[in-house]
């Protein structure tokens, strides 16, 4: 292959023929360059070809016939979505048949039978930690004693399969009927692969454990202080308890089967009491930082059952100079009067379903343009707060009419408790995002009793060229919303989350449902809101403008806190003026609206009512019953018609709990499998489980020991 620059074919030509093709007016270039693109496409076609000898280079078509090769077959569903060839096929492609399955599959073979295979077959397959588990090994019996060896070894071992659970052993019956459970159990006569209802103890099973929620990350954040006089801190900014899991950690042999620090599993708090090493410092599950930026001592951390801020000790409170940590609820407590003076900063990850909301996972930057204006704020930076940064871009356009676009980039994982007023003119362009590797708080408290606190991006009609536009990307808003009002053209939202209702107790309720997280007040704004958290979305106008606001989710959670509550509507309870589209959208909430736009593969579990129905299309979703829209098709419950059974049932909808808008496994197969390419409808619908559940499936029958069953059992 070519390395370095490559020359054209009129460079490659002598000095004497480009002389003499110049003062004949080059026709010889002209007829060169024809061929050199020509050349250019041969070239490229054939390192292409040599690409696509490797399953990890090659195009997405050539896969199936790579994995001919050795055996593979993809799942049904593949060339159809090759055949769409958008980003969500190629998306559903990789789930259906994924290249390090294909790649994997000579070497899984060898391995055949091991439960080791078992594990990596749900990493390669369905992109899920797994524990298999052999449930015979776990069988209650009792052996002859003629069966024991003479020399006494194991007999520890083959007694607790004869014995009754012993009431004094913590640690085991702490993990009864879980992935690592240890205790004997009668036998379970269900198969373990059943479709039903699988058992788990049986002669001839085998458990495949998978954790569908992954372990996000936040380092350095700043935590909530409950009381500070007697230390009360939670990890999470918001001030609700949120259980911490574990970082999983690379497993040290290929034969190794996993165990709790190799899955993404809560912590329990036994568990960190008996390996808090393990667990805490710089770079593992959590740690929590001294005011100075180090991090407090290993010997200072002690596990805690801080249910009602006690300590475990007996003496109500941690002893001076200890942190109690309880991970089970995401609590800190130190001494009486011995908190730090400048808060408390932690690293923690939390369980979620997917990426989305903001944090510090990799987040796609929409492009600037070149001569956009660029603020950083955060600590250390040239601004500490946002509102100074706006005000520096406001004497920046001053002195220079032209520099109308402007990025404001708040860096770390830090929270800003400033009320900020953003005024727009004709042809401004403002982005306010997140760092890469951040997760900013903008906290809005209640600053002044007699005006609104909200985020506030304000449209002034002045000056000339098109109306503002306004991009909000990896940013959390909690204790108000943002209110846009005025001539503004366009907003989109990306990766964020407008908390729903405005902020959180303790056991994440939502201390003022029902509170907008987004306002347009008389403003024609088109908004546009992708992979993000927000509450209830109010459309305030007068009717003033030409066109109702067009307004699209995609991707996203759009949360009342109550499907009785209105999610998305007008004031005083009215019809919104907008055109609502979403895609893979869940909608907590009543829906009226003036009109929709397209309505797929999303879940609207609150009624929903369209002014105008004659126009607009609603496809292979969820309407709640008393939904009044435009003809929906292959909709749920009419589709089945038992709109009894057929109910979406979630882990949880209550927002800051891990499980949050995630159908469970009791979900009615009729939504969980409900979208337009048999995928889940609603906001998790891009993660494609039911496929990838029906891949790994399909690949433990063949890897699954002989004469055994395997059933997959989902641990969240």
């Amino acid at each position: 292959m070519t390395t370095g620059a490559e020359r054209t074919l009129y460079e490659l030509l002598p000095a004497l023929y480009r002389r003499r093709d110049a003062e004949e007016g080059m026709p010889l270039r002209a007829l060169l360059e024809v061929l050199e693109e020509q050349r250019v496409l041969v070239r490229e076609s054939v390192r292409q070809q040599y690409a696509d000898w490797f399953v990890e280079t090659c195009q997405d078509w050539v896969l199936p016939y790579i994995g001919a090769l050795v055996g593979h077959e993809a799942l049904p569903g593949y060339e159809a979505a090759l055949a769409r060839g958008d980003a969500a096929a190629r998306r559903l492609a990789a789930a259906v048949a994924p290249r390090r399955d294909i790649a994997r599959t000579l070497a899984n073979r060898r391995r055949k039978g091991t439960l080791a295979v078992l594990e990596d077959l749900a990493r390669d397959v369905a992109d899920w930690p797994a524990r298999a588990v052999e449930f015979r090994t776990l069988l209650a019996f009792d052996q002859p004693v003629r069966r024991y060896p003479a020399d006494g070894r194991d007999i520890g071992e083959r007694l607790r399969s004869g014995r009754l659970a012993d009431l004094r052993c913590g640690g085991e019956l702490d993990l009864v009927d879980g992935p690592f459970d240890r205790l004997a159990h009668t036998a379970d006569v269900r198969r373990t692969d059943s479709a039903h209802g699988p058992g788990h103890e049986g002669v001839a099973g085998v458990g495949l454990f998978v954790w569908r929620l992954g372990a996000h990350s936040l380092t350095r954040a700043p935590a909530y202080c409950v009381d500070r006089d007697r230390g009360h801190f939670t990890f999470s900014v918001l001030g609700n308890d949120t259980p911490l899991v574990t970082l999983p950690v690379t497993e040290p042999a290929p034969t190794h089967v996993a165990d709790e620090t190799n899955v993404p599993a809560f912590i329990r708090r036994r568990a960190f009491e008996e390996r808090t090493a393990h667990y805490y410092g710089p770079g593992k599950s959590l740690c929590v930082w001294n005011e100075d930026g180090t991090p407090v001592p290993l010997s200072a951390i002690v596990a805690a059952d801080l249910s009602h801020w006690e300590h475990p000790h007996g003496g109500g409170a941690p002893r001076r100079g200890e942190v109690a940590v309880d991970p089970v609820l995401g609590r800190i407590a130190f001494a009486p009067r011995s908190a730090p003076e400048t808060g408390l900063r932690v690293s923690y990850h939390h369980a979620f379903s997917a990426p989305m909301g903001g944090g510090e996972y990799p987040v796609p930057v929409a492009p600037s343009g070149p001569g956009a204006a660029r603020y950083r704020v955060g600590p250390g930076e040239e601004f500490e707060r946002p509102a100074q940064a706006v005000a520096r871009w406001y004497e920046d356009k001053r002195a220079d009419p032209a520099r109308r676009e402007a990025v404001i980039e708040l860096v770390g994982s830090v929270a800003f408790r400033q009320r900020t007023e953003v005024r727009l003119d004709r042809g401004d362009r403002l982005t306010v995002r997140a760092a890469p590797g951040s997760r900013p708080v903008l906290r809005l408290l209640d600053w002044h009793a007699d005006r609104p606190d909200a985020l506030r991006f304000t449209g002034t009609g002045r000056g000339e060229g098109p109306l503002p536009s306004l991009r909000l990307a990896g940013l959390l808003v909690a204790g108000r919303g943002v209110r846009v009002q005025g001539p503004v053209g366009r907003v989109e939202i990306s990766h964020c989350t407008l908390v729903p209702g405005w902020s959180l107790d303790r056991g994440c309720h939502c201390e003022h449902p029902g509170e907008p997280s987004l306002e347009l007040v008389r403003t024609p704004a088109c908004v546009e809101v992708r992979d993000s958290i927000t509450g209830t979305v109010l459309v305030e106008a007068d009717r003033e403008f030409a066109a109702p606001n067009r307004i699209f989710f995609a991707d996203s959670v759009l949360d009342a806190t109550s499907t009785a509550l209105p999610a998305f509507g007008g004031a005083d309870g009215g019809c919104a003026y907008a055109e609502l589209s979403a895609r893979a959208t869940t909608v907590i909430g009543t829906v009226r609206t003036h009109a929709v736009g397209v309505v797929e593969d999303s879940l609207l579990v609150g009624a929903a009512h369209v002014a105008v129905r004659d126009r607009g299309c609603v496809r292979f979703s969820y309407l709640a019953p008393g939904s009044r829209t435009p003809a929906p098709f292959h909709c749920e419950p009419a589709a089945s018609g038992d709109p009894a059974r057929v109910v979406p049932r979630f882990t949880s909808t209550a927002y800051g709990t891990p499980g949050y808008a995630q159908l469970s496994a009791a979900c009615p197969p009729e939504i969980r499998r409900g979208a337009e390419d048999g995928s889940e409808p609603g906001a998790f619908h891009g993660l494609f489980q039911p496929q990838r559940e029906d891949g790994l499936r399909r690949r433990l029958a063949e890897y699954t020991p002989a004469g055994t069953s395997c059933g997959v059992l989902l641990v969240t």
